[in-house]
């Protein structure tokens, strides 16, 4: 979506706002000042803090119907052509998959004679030049990493005016395809490819990079039961200033899966982030359900601010309870409540599956105690035999409505019980 280049307070469009508003005017059915009305509204709407795609919004004014959206999600692959079928070093075999954004193709590597996976952006998108960068972006965020659960980067080039990325093939299927045969994940299943997970996010927030998009359709299962992260579309590194400014107030994530602080649009997104998505996956692996569902997208991106969690091991009592106080963990609203660090999140994640107590979901139980007592004013003094008052401790329950008067009527009982025993003693 265009933007008014003299407002630098305008943040820059979405991939999806972008592809959206490009294909509706394609269409002939929004006009450009029909868009331009639409966007100044959203983009009222976030600065009162209310994240909303241009989609809902050109729904909602009548503009375009879901059908008509869907089609245009859809419509004809322009991404090969016949002179693609023999990219530079490469021979093109089959489609493998699509979205709104690019293309994925299986092909061979001549040099190499090795099947590799091309993810190729169509000829209308790479005429825009943020939709490029982009697409490069997450070629060279890929390429930083080198790790057995995160899919490989090989190359990226452009060839008559198409731009594609070259990476590990993998032959499998995503978490997500998984659901409709498994229902939901076994404990032990969801453990392994959790374990793997970690790993490969712990590989990246070493090397800085945040991946902002965890989630089952994002995480390949190869046939010997290998885990791989994929789709670095919307990795960022952790200190690139610009990026963050120039995204701030945006939600970029997928609605189910995506972080409280990512909802809000902050600036100073970091690894944390990973950890709630991936807690936000490991909760629909076990439950077969979402932590929160809702008839929009901006409905659960509510509930992930707002509404709490209801425990996985409510939902599946079949867990274990270092299973469920793991996941919980993670899916902390606060990220300062999560863990803070994603090496302490794959040790716990290993505790449990030797069946011990998670340490550092423990350890943040405990923090969070010392946090209340923080606040409610207690004074540590250096005596070792200091015993903070039990009110301190226990949480603060909800008074049931029959105590203030249980407790008025004992007392006014116990002054006339007094007032009796003195005339008694008066008249004696």
């Amino acid at each position: 979506m265009a933007t008014d280049a003299s407002n630098s307070n305008i943040p820059p469009a979405s991939p999806a706002d972008s592809f959206i508003s490009r294909v509706v005017v394609e269409a002939s059915l929004v006009s450009p000042e029909e868009l331009k009305a639409c966007a100044a509204k959203q983009e009222k709407l976030r600065k009162a803090g209310h994240q909303v795609r241009l989609v809902d919004i050109l729904l909602k004014a009548g503009f375009v119907t879901k059908t008509q959206v869907k089609r245009l999600a859809h419509r004809p692959d322009d991404t090969v052509t016949h002179s693609l079928q023999h990219l530079p070093g490469f021979q093109i075999m089959q489609k493998i998959g699509s979205g709104a954004m690019a293309s994925v193709y299986k092909a061979k590597q001549l040099s190499l004679d090795r099947i590799v996976a091309i993810k190729i952006l169509p000829k209308r998108l790479s005429e825009d030049s943020s939709f490029v960068d982009r697409f490069y972006k997450e070629g060279r965020a890929a390429a930083k990493l080198s790790h057995n659960n995160i899919v490989q980067a090989i190359d990226v080039g452009e060839h008559l005016g198409y731009h594609y990325f070259v990476m590990e093939y993998v032959d499998g299927k995503t978490v997500y395809d998984g659901f409709p045969e498994h229902g939901a994940y076994s404990e032990d299943k969801a453990l392994d490819i959790a374990i793997q997970m970690a790993r490969a996010l712990e590989h990246a927030h070493a090397r800085g990079l945040i991946h902002r998009d965890v989630k089952p359709k994002n995480i390949m299962i190869t046939k010997d039961g290998t885990a791989k992260l994929a789709d670095m579309g919307l990795a960022r590194e952790a200190g690139d200033a610009e990026a963050a400014a120039a995204e701030k107030g945006r939600a970029y994530g997928t609605p189910y899966y995506i972080s409280p602080e990512q909802v809000r649009g902050v600036e100073d997104v970091d690894f944390r982030a990973d950890i709630y998505s991936l807690g936000a996956t490991l909760y629909h692996m076990v439950t077969g359900r979402v932590p929160f569902e809702g008839d929009t997208p901006a409905e659960i991106m509510h509930k992930h601010l707002r509404t709490p969690l209801t425990p996985p091991d409510h939902i599946n009592t079949s867990l274990s309870t270092g299973f469920g106080e793991v996941v919980e963990r993670a899916l902390a609203k606060n990220r300062d409540r999560r863990y803070q660090s994603t090496s302490d999140l794959l040790l716990d994640l290993e505790m449990v599956r030797r069946g011990e107590a998670p340490p550092q979901a423990h350890s943040g139980l405990n923090n969070q105690l010392l946090a209340n007592l923080a606040t409610e004013g207690a004074e540590v003094s250096d005596d070792s035999t200091y015993m903070p008052h039990p009110a301190q401790i226990l949480p603060k329950l909800p008074m049931p409505g029959y105590v203030v008067p249980l407790i008025i009527a004992l007392v006014v009982e116990f002054l006339i019980i007094v007032a009796l025993l003195g005339v008694l003693l008066a008249g004696g």
